[in-house]
């Protein structure tokens, strides 16, 4: 009998750190769990940033593939989805506006797609002179190229909060999500939140779309001790030495609704004589300035600090120190921050909205984001009552306890065994059949998907 062809997988990792895409480096980073599975005849090949494609080297176990993603285009005329024609059917007319459009398109990232009404299309493409079976697109980039793919469309925001993106990149999205999500062979989507959107929305079947939560990245007994130590230091950095704090990891785009948390700090102060002092780290977006100008009218620059990004070893000491984290985002297809402040004990707020009460199956204070009343009673209780924050750090530890790295990177081999057609182990089928958002194991996440091993 002849030996089947060892399976080979290209990851599209075509993002340049720290430029804007923290979600999409959470993503990048649990995917690249899957080069440490011992178990399975896989080769994986991750398509770097043209810019630089060597940062995914260190994020990997020695002896991985990383290849030089090509070059972005600004023009991009080669016609790369003749396939997608059939597929448009209704959206034509916004693939021939499209070109116009790509000067939207996500800071870090190449060229997205390229459509066209009258050019056949190339013979061959980037991905298909990678020799691999399978193509991943894990963020918001796709390409028909000629082998089965996985699309991971993140969310559909643009959807439910069209004000907070331009025309263009509505259109943008509109031309893209729709059409991958037809052609591909699996459409993942991180919670059932957002299957049941893609589903709704688009017309896909449910079948097709496969729910893989994002595991957080394992944070070792060392690295939590170093944190632990650390907390002091981050605290007399921030001017916060002798003062309770609480923190929010984000970027400042719109939605992360770092105004409403402002105006809900400032009301606490006037009308309650409470006060209580943040920390705000992440990116800066375009949106950064509307956050400073109206901190600047609350008189709250002494009581709240955006450091900006900061390093990975201080954001854990942060977790460490703070009194509790604090999520009043307004949409989230899931929430990293949720899972790191878990995994460094701290206690949870967040918003009611999304995916987020799947995410956190009751092991977080719950709150409606868009009621700046409600943003501040949620601040008060978490800030005054040392019982809730003590019940919600256990919860959240057991939570924790439902979601694995390893397991997150065998469902997505599962997906790619199934998409080139090839036969599918016992854990495979469990793993495609897991209800992974309902079926909690109250921290042995091992425990039923491998108890038949």
């Amino acid at each position: 009998m002849l030996l089947q062809e060892r399976l080979r997988v290209a990851i599209n990792a075509q993002i340049v750190p720290g430029t804007g895409t923290g979600g999409i480096e959470t993503v990048l980073r649990a995917l690249t769990a899957l080069a440490r599975l011992e178990d399975g005849p896989e080769e994986y090949v991750f398509v770097g940033p043209f810019e630089d494609p060597e940062w995914l080297r260190a994020l990997l176990p020695p002896g991985q593939t990383v290849v030089r993603g090509p070059a972005p285009r600004s023009g991009w005329e080669v016609d790369r989805l003749e396939p997608f024609k059939r597929a448009l059917g209704p959206l034509r007319p916004a693939a021939r506006n499209f070109r116009r459009l790509l000067s939207g398109q996500a800071p870090g990232t190449s060229a997205v797609v390229a459509l066209s009404e009258s050019r056949p299309a190339a013979p061959t493409n980037f991905y298909l002179g990678l020799s691999c079976h399978v193509v991943h697109f894990p963020f918001q980039h796709f390409e028909a190229c000629g082998l089965p793919s996985v699309y991971n469309p993140h969310d559909l925001q643009h959807l439910h909060h069209p004000e907070f993106f331009t025309a263009a990149e509505v259109a943008r999205r509109e031309a893209l999500h729709p059409a991958a999500c037809r052609e591909a062979h699996t459409v993942v989507a991180a919670s059932e939140f957002v299957k049941r959107d893609i589903v709704g929305r688009y017309g896909v079947g449910p079948s097709k779309v496969q729910v893989i939560p994002w595991a957080p990245p394992p944070v070792g007994d060392g690295e939590r001790r170093a944190a632990e130590v650390s907390a002091q230091a981050v605290r007399e950095k921030f001017g916060l030495a002798h003062r309770p704090f609480a923190l929010y990891p984000a970027m400042t785009w719109e939605h992360k609704n770092h105004l409403r948390l402002l105006e809900a700090l400032a009301l606490l102060r006037g009308r309650d004589g409470l006060e209580v002092d943040f920390v705000c780290t992440g990116y800066k977006t375009d949106f950064w300035p509307h956050v400073e100008r109206r901190m600047k009218e609350l008189g709250l620059e002494g009581q709240v600090k955006f450091p900006g990004l900061v390093s990975q070893d201080e954001l854990r000491a942060l977790y460490c120190a703070a009194q509790f984290v604090f999520v009043p985002t307004l949409f989230e297809a899931a929430s990293a921050p949720v899972f790191e402040a878990w995994q460094m004990g701290a206690a949870v707020a967040c918003s009611a909205v999304t995916s987020l009460p799947e995410q956190t199956a009751g092991a977080a204070l719950l709150f409606d984001p868009f009621s700046v009343e409600e943003v501040a009673r949620a601040l008060a209780r978490m800030t005054t009552d040392d019982h809730l924050r003590a019940e919600l750090k256990r919860l959240g530890t057991r939570r924790l306890g439902d979601f694995s790295i390893e397991r997150t990177a065998r469902a997505y081999r599962a997906v790619y065994r199934r998409a080139a057609g090839r036969a599918l182990d016992e854990d495979d089928r469990r793993l495609l059949g897991w209800d992974w958002m309902r079926e909690s194991n109250g921290g042995d996440h091992t425990s039923d998907w491998k108890k038949h091993e």
